[in-house]
């Protein structure tokens, strides 16, 4: 007989990597459970690093986020895009010439590492990566430096391939429908790949393997004993799944049970929240027991629970 399905981790890993967009907060706003697991998970020991594909602040900024919405985080816990970026041109191409389609956050991080940042028609031929980006102020005028520039020769990569990112939206009424968003770096990508016919060579963000190598370096850690946990099957769980990590779907973000139904791609554990990111054996060093598989406590409301193995359920009650 087949084993019966768990709905939820049933270990401390040793590491985890926790998206924040619709996993840890949505907006300003804790998203339930997250504060008290990230506390419980710290107490034991775990390492834990937080990541975000979202070029749009730097590492301090988004740790100095989580440390205002009450989880103290210093910058060396949080890796972004951006991050990842200048870190891979750094040795890819040290002191390039770059023509980034981005916001200031980016922009100031290529130039403090050393990044020639073009910005008229006239470096054209000067610009050796033309870099897509999630940037609200995305124009023709960019378009075009950027088409010409990869017709020039100029090589196209990407910070990230996320098509939206969640907001929250309060000219919706149901809390699924809440869920409002911004068109993101692919929304800049297809642009660029319409016009020039080239696809992006590079795009270091997950799911890439280039963030993978960026985590292990950091946990020092062997994939094995890591846990990917985010709201996206496309990047959060994907790169955990071909780094080797154990993967959790939230459903607090961009990924529906409608969606996950329909998807090839199928994380280890299915939970409502980061609430539920809890382990059925032993005590937890917050002092607290988890209560027992099929009436876990958490701070998600009532639903069910769901494992790749399987669809079983398992009841919850609110607190």
């Amino acid at each position: 007989m087949p084993s019966r399905p768990t709905p939820h981790p049933t270990r401390i890993f040793p590491g985890y990597v926790l998206d924040l967009d619709g996993t840890v907060y949505l907006g300003d706003a804790l998203l339930p459970g997250a504060k008290r697991t990230i506390e419980a998970l710290r107490a034991a020991g775990s390492r834990i690093v937080f990541l975000s594909n979202k070029p749009l602040q730097t590492r301090a900024d988004y740790a100095a986020k989580l440390t205002r919405l009450g989880i103290p985080t210093p910058p060396d816990q949080v890796i972004n895009s951006s991050w990842v970026l200048t870190r891979w041109l750094a040795q890819e191409a040290p002191g390039a010439t770059l023509f980034v389609i981005g916001e200031p956050p980016l922009l100031a991080e290529l130039r403090a590492a050393g990044f020639r940042l073009a910005e008229q028609p006239g470096d054209i031929h000067d610009i050796q990566f033309v870099v897509a980006s999630f940037d609200r102020t995305f124009d023709y005028h960019k378009l075009q430096i950027a088409f010409d520039a990869i017709r020039a020769g100029a090589r196209f990569i990407a910070t990230n391939a996320d098509r939206y990112c969640p907001t929250p939206s309060p000219t919706l009424p149901s809390h699924r429908e809440s869920r409002g968003g911004l068109p993101d770096a692919a929304a800049v990508i297809g642009a660029i790949e319409g016009c020039t016919g080239k696809q992006v060579e590079v795009v270091v963000g997950k799911p890439s393997p280039i963030t993978a190598r960026a985590i292990l370096d950091h946990l020092q850690l062997p994939a094995s004993e890591c846990i990917s946990v985010g709201d996206r099957l496309e990047t959060d769980i994907r790169m955990g799944q071909e780094a080797g990590m154990a993967t959790a779907v939230v459903l607090t973000g961009v990924t529906t049970p409608e969606l996950l139904i329909a998807s090839d791609i199928q994380p280890d554990y299915v939970l409502r929240c980061l609430g539920e990111l809890w382990t059925n054996s032993g005590t937890l060093a917050s002092g607290e027991r988890p209560s027992s598989p099929g009436s876990h406590s958490t701070m998600c409301g009532s639903s069910t629970g769901r494992s790749r193995s399987g669809t079983g359920t398992t009841p919850h009650s609110s607190q």
